[in-house]
C-alpha cells in the first residue's frame, strides 16, 4: 500500500517529536532506534525510509525542536521567569534541548553539533534586541551571559539530588537576571 507524501511528513514528524522528547528524558545514548519509533507509533523496519543513520536522526531532531521552540520575545522577564521555574525543571522531555543536551551534543557528529550552534546563535540574536545597554554589543554581552546564566542554573539544578538547593539555584539565577533592569529593557 502506498502511502501518501502527507503521511510520509505526519511519519517524519511523529518520529521527530518522539525522538526529541526521548534524546531530552533520557540523553542519546539511552534511546534506541526501536524505541524512537515505538513512539511514533510506527515500526523499526520504516526508519531508514526517514533517516540514513541515527546520527542523522539525532540532528535532524534538534533542528525539528529548535525550530519549534518559543522564542524569547519583548517580554524577557516573563521568558526568564519562566524558563527558571519548577515546571520546566521538572519536564525535561519537553523542556530546552540546549539545557537538556548540550554536553552530550558535544560528543556527537559535526551535523548535531551545528544544529546546536545555530540554535544558540540564534537564541543569543533574539535575545540582544530587548537586553539592557546602550550599544548592540552592550546587548548582545547582556544576551550572551543572560543565556549563559539560564542555560547553567538549568543544567545545575536538574543535577541536583537536593530540591532546596535546585530551587536555590533557579531562583538566586532567576532573581539575579531580574535586578539586571530585565523589567525595562527592550
Amino acid at each position: 500500500m502506498k502511502v501518501s507524501r502527507e503521511q510520509v511528513a505526519e511519519n517524519r514528524r511523529n518520529i521527530l517529536d518522539a525522538a526529541s522528547r526521548l534524546f531530552r528524558a533520557k540523553g542519546y545514548e539511552a534511546v534506541t532506534v526501536s524505541e524512537v519509533m515505538k513512539a511514533a507509533g510506527l515500526t523499526h523496519g520504516g526508519f531508514y525510509g526517514y533517516f540514513a543513520s541515527k546520527d542523522d536522526l539525532v540532528a535532524q531532531s534538534l533542528a525539528h525542536v529548535f525550530s519549534a521552540s518559543a522564542p524569547a520575545g519583548a517580554d524577557l522577564a516573563g521568558y526568564v521567569r519562566q524558563y527558571l521555574s519548577t515546571a520546566h525543571l521538572e519536564d525535561c522531555a519537553g523542556g530546552c534541548p540546549v539545557a537538556g543536551l548540550a554536553s552530550e551534543t558535544s560528543r556527537q557528529a559535526p551535523e548535531a553539533r551545528a544544529q546546536m550552534t545555530k540554535s544558540i546563535r540564534r537564541q543569543i540574536e533574539r535575545l540582544s534586541p530587548n537586553m539592557p545597554g546602550a550599544t548592540p554589543a552592550e546587548k548582545r554581552r547582556a544576551a550572551t551571559g543572560s543565556w549563559a546564566a539560564m542555560v547553567g542554573a538549568m543544567v545545575l539544578a536538574r543535577v541536583c539530588d537536593d530540591p532546596q538547593l535546585a530551587d536555590q539555584v533557579l531562583g538566586d539565577t532567576r532573581e539575579w537576571l531580574l535586578a539586571q533592569d530585565l523589567e525595562s529593557a527592550g
